[in-house]
């Protein structure tokens, strides 16, 4: 393997330690609705931990087990500074100092157990994206794609390092074997001295399980780091490979220290580990609540804790924990300078901006599906209204066909692209809220990258279309006219893409969103211009009417073709005939003094929609703090 490159650290080892973890649920946090005040309830708030202690230090592999409810999930977001809605008194210490929740993300890795991933991007693309929002800000770019190669060649994904990552049922991608490494080798990128792993080995099969355990392994040996994972039932193998494991039952300790020694505190405590049986299943099975035998599992597990407790493990526990608050070494006292002031950012905000930037143009470059349903809906329904309207004149007859094939083309362009866009956040929320939470980039950063990325899309499809429809349908052949027209349709769709944003921020998944849209967007279809004579329209209902885009757009657009018009053809006697685009205006309730009203109107709509929009993602980050 390659020399590996010197990196900025926090220091060069790190012991992190916690002691008397205490978590209580909120009362009634979940049972609150409006009927709450009905209820006479006076819960007590449920402990889930219950004084836990332990300490994590460099070159060791602690797992931590226990079955299902013993805590373990609970008890890793405390560590990790991730909890939520409950009551947590804890004492946190990296290197005897006392922990800013803040920092956390700055000093440590945490590998969470669902691989999540833009999955249009390649293997290196990941990488180098990773590389410039997690590595310090004083790295050259230069050495960061070195470190990027270091990596891929460190955890074996040179095979697949051009291959997409992939998106289930829309882009074959790498294997979940390869998708694991990916996962360690994105946190690896800083080698960061403290690691935390959610069940690395979920979803995989033993081999591939061990083979990742023994990557930990080689990291916290090789390297010095301090590496502590949750792991359910892992083979027997797979055990031997950690140094020491924390046993979980029912929220408390039922044993800290060496995985060696685990068996003999067992069987002083009268529960002999079977030979050949995997120790780790019978850890597991030991410390379980069976509900055919709900009191006598309680009575087992609250012996093993008591045991554990008057324990020699348990006294040297406390000694290793007393003593990381005493002897502070003189070399952490930059560890506690750093823990006191580091951002959670490590790159500005123009590289942050960069580097989404960046990543959202290739993933919507790369995206097929993007790409190849917004060319097959830009041709399909541009020629279909076009076929329909197709040569039209400035006569009765044209009045209403111009009009409704401006119309048409208003709402075609607007719901395409509006319903285009509302999954654009719900889908990549997942993504954004863990690489948000682990510092990589601002709110603002995402939000604005994503919208910029976006932007040639909403000019360059609503310009091919609109120029189809214009030329097709028989429109004014006029320079000035056809750039204002088709400048008025690309304000629309930005106006529809803007509230497009504005619902998939608000909810939080895409089938949501799509059923939101129509109760949202039909409404100002009605009040558009052309079902209902704008000059008609309720005074309940007149705020609508200034909400509406469509009809914005529509005054706009029927403004640009008819205010010059002259003279129309009547080519039928007894009927209604307009005389010249003055009286067409008039008509349908236009003003021709409102066209910049209307432009600057639809700008406005775009800013207030997109505000709106970011307040609902900023929201969403601060909901899950």
């Amino acid at each position: 393997m390659t020399s590996r490159t010197k990196f900025v650290s926090v220091s060069e080892n790190i012991t992190y330690s916690w002691k008397n973890i205490n978590v209580w649920t909120q009362e009634n946090s979940s049972e609150k609705n409006c009927f709450s005040f009905l209820r006479q309830d006076n819960r007590v708030p449920k402990q889930i931990l219950k004084d836990v202690s332990g300490v994590v230090r460099p070159g060791e592999l602690l797992a931590v087990m226990g079955a299902s409810g013993a805590g373990k999930s609970t008890f890793f977001n405390v560590l990790t500074c991730r909890s939520k809605n409950l009551n947590v008194s804890a004492e946190l210490l990296v290197n005897g100092f006392p922990m800013e929740p803040d920092s956390l993300a700055a000093i440590s890795a945490y590998v969470q157990q669902d691989d999540l991933f833009i999955g249009s991007l390649t293997v290196r693309e990941h990488l180098i994206f990773q590389s410039l929002l997690r590595m310090h800000r004083n790295i050259p770019y230069n050495d960061r794609i070195k470190r990027v190669e270091e990596v891929i060649l460190e955890f074996g994904l040179s095979r697949c390092r051009d291959t997409k990552i992939g998106i289930p049922g829309r882009i074959k991608g790498i294997s979940g074997g390869e998708m694991k490494r990916l996962s360690f080798a994105s946190e690896i990128l800083t080698d960061p001295q403290l690691m935390f792993c959610d069940e690395p080995t979920t979803g995989l099969d033993s081999q591939m399980a061990q083979t990742v355990v023994s990557v930990l392994r080689k990291l916290a040996t090789q390297r010095g780091k301090s590496i502590l994972c949750t792991i359910h039932q892992p083979s027997s193998q797979t055990f031997a490979m950690f140094d020491r494991i924390l046993l979980l039952a029912e929220g408390r300790l039922a044993y800290v220290g060496d995985s060696v020694n685990a068996i003999q505190f067992f069987q002083d405590n009268g529960y002999l580990c079977p030979k050949n049986y995997n120790p780790a299943e019978f850890y597991i099975k030991t410390l379980a609540i069976q509900p055919e035998n709900e009191e006598e599992s309680k009575e087992r597990v609250i012996k093993i804790c008591n045991a554990f407790d008057t324990s020699d493990d348990k006294r040297n526990l406390e000694t290793i924990l007393n003593e990381q608050i005493v002897n502070v070494q003189p070399e952490n006292q930059e560890t506690n300078k750093i823990l006191k002031s580091t951002s959670p950012y490590k790159a500005l905000w123009l590289s942050q901006f960069r580097a989404v930037l960046w990543r959202s143009w290739i993933s919507n470059l790369k995206d097929p599906f993007f790409l190849r349903i917004k060319i097959l809906q830009t041709l399909i329904m541009s020629l279909c209204v076009g076929v329909i309207f197709f040569g039209q004149k400035f006569d009765q007859d044209g009045v209403q066909n111009i009009n409704g094939a401006m119309f048409i083309t208003l709402m075609n362009i607007s719901f395409d692209n509006a319903y285009g866009t509302m999954g654009a956040f719900c889908l990549e929320l997942p993504v954004f809220l863990r690489e948000h939470f682990n510092g990589m980039y601002r709110t603002d950063v995402y939000f604005i990258s994503k919208m910029m990325a976006e932007v040639p899309f909403y000019i360059i499809f609503p310009f091919c279309s609109a120029s189809i429809v214009y030329f097709m349908v028989g429109l004014q052949l006029d320079v000035k006219i056809f750039f204002t027209t088709v400048g008025i349709y690309i304000l629309v769709v930005n106006c529809s893409v803007s509230v497009g944003y504005m619902v998939s921020c608000i909810a939080t998944r895409a089938s949501v969103a799509l059923s939101i849209a129509p109760t949202m967007m039909v409404p100002f279809v009605l009040f558009g211009g052309l079902f209902l004579n704008a000059g008609s329209v309720p005074v309940y209902l007149i705020w609508l009417k200034y909400l509406s885009w469509f009809y914005y757009g529509n005054e706009a657009v029927v403004i640009t073709q008819w205010k010059d018009i002259d003279t129309i053809y009547c080519n039928r006697e007894n009927s209604t005939c307009p005389e010249n685009g003055a009286a067409v205006l008039r008509s349908l309730g236009f003003d021709e003094g409102n066209f910049w009203m209307d432009i600057l109107a639809l700008m406005g709509l775009v800013i207030i929609f997109r505000i709106l929009a970011y307040l609902a993602l900023l929201a969403k980050t601060f909901n899950r703090k």
